[in-house]
């Protein structure tokens, strides 16, 4: 038998832009299955996993009040899927190859949803779960409060919210994060392998190189790299994350799938193969990660080759790559991180959270 922790952190409001007022309450959701101690933990926000824009209009436009009643309201009514749906039904199709493969393993990945949401919206989560067919047995309703700390005692691998601010302030505390948004249109994506694409500097690699290229232009850039070529590129936010899935993928490796595993990543990066790609490979060799392709488009638009690939989900720390991914139909999310994000903050997006 199942049973359900509660666990109540209570906190006076100090900000008056809190989304609840007075005292806040914190509900944390777990059942009494002990978390596995290998898992790759990842922490969506319920924004993001799903639709919620017009539950966020009532929010903004009438208030915390209207807004708690409608969601009591529409519990039965499930949301629609968002733009980390589809990730996420890869996440469980992954743990289901891992459990035949792996019966007693806790080596899976393990799904934390994450929201600001008062716990009365709890149900109507819940039944929206049940309506999908989603496996998540964890949920951490804050209340208005910041879900940064929780991430944190979870060891999460990687959070994937709607909230930007929310994205920098957990990898300011090292935890892997970006910011998701919904594209106007959808690439039908893989139901029987997970797709991750990543772009290298400041994504997994740190933004050394790319201080070189802002600060010195694209020649001083190639100079950069050769003269370095033996150097390896220090870790990015998203390192952590590469080298989870790297451990899964072994696991398949080890049973002989190399060619039928579920789990497929891409180095999809601006840098040019011949003048700076092999410190890039040479790093991530180093590293003992593997990267099953890797394209170097040296400066071509990205979204055509990610249409290609179709990938569940895309990272790069810059929006104009993010948007490009978008156009096409991608899921692409934003790694704010480096030297591009003085360039970044002056950007505006037309892209909805």
């Amino acid at each position: 038998m199942q049973f359900v922790r509660l666990v109540f952190p209570l906190r006076e409001r100090k900000n008056p832009n809190d989304m609840f007022n007075g005292t806040l309450f914190a509900l944390c959701i777990t059942f009494d299955k002990p978390k596995p101690e290998n898992a790759v933990t990842i922490a969506v926000s319920s924004r993001v996993l799903f639709r919620t824009e017009r539950e966020q209009k009532v929010f903004e436009q009438k208030g915390v009040e209207e807004y708690l009643r409608y969601q009591i309201e529409h519990e039965n009514e499930p949301f629609a899927p968002g733009p980390a749906f589809p990730f996420v039904k890869a996440l469980e199709t992954v743990n289901t190859r891992l459990r035949e493969l792996y019966p007693q393993s806790e080596q899976l990945f393990d799904i934390v949803l994450v929201t600001y949401n008062h716990a009365h919206v709890g149900i109507r989560l819940i039944n929206t779960i049940n309506h999908h067919n989603l496996f998540i047995e964890r949920f951490c309703m804050t209340g208005g409060s910041s879900p940064i700390g929780y991430l944190k005692a979870w060891h999460t691998n990687l959070y994937l919210s709607a909230d930007a601010e929310k994205v920098r302030e957990a990898l300011a505390e090292g935890i892997a994060a970006a910011t998701m948004f919904m594209p106007e249109k959808l690439t039908e994506v893989s139901e029987s392998q997970l797709r991750v694409a990543f772009d290298g500097d400041a994504v997994l690699f740190s933004d050394e190189s790319e201080r070189i290229f802002k600060a010195h232009g694209l020649d001083k850039f190639f100079e950069h790299e050769r003269e370095n070529e033996d150097t390896l590129l220090d870790h990015g936010p998203l390192k952590g994350f590469l080298e989870a899935l790297g451990k899964l993928q072994k696991k398949f490796y080890a049973k002989g799938q190399r060619l039928d595993c579920p789990i497929r990543t891409y180095l999809v990066t601006a840098r040019s193969a011949a003048s700076s790609g092999i410190r890039a490979l040479k790093t991530l060799r180093a590293w003992g990660l593997e990267i099953d392709e890797a394209l170097f488009l040296a400066g071509a638009p990205k979204g055509p080759m990610l249409e290609k690939i179709r990938p569940h989900i895309y990272f790069d720390d810059q929006m104009f790559h993010v948007e490009g991914a978008a156009e096409m139909g991608t899921i692409a999310a934003h790694v704010p991180y480096g030297v591009a994000q003085k360039c970044n903050t002056n950007q505006k997006t037309n892209m909805g959270k």
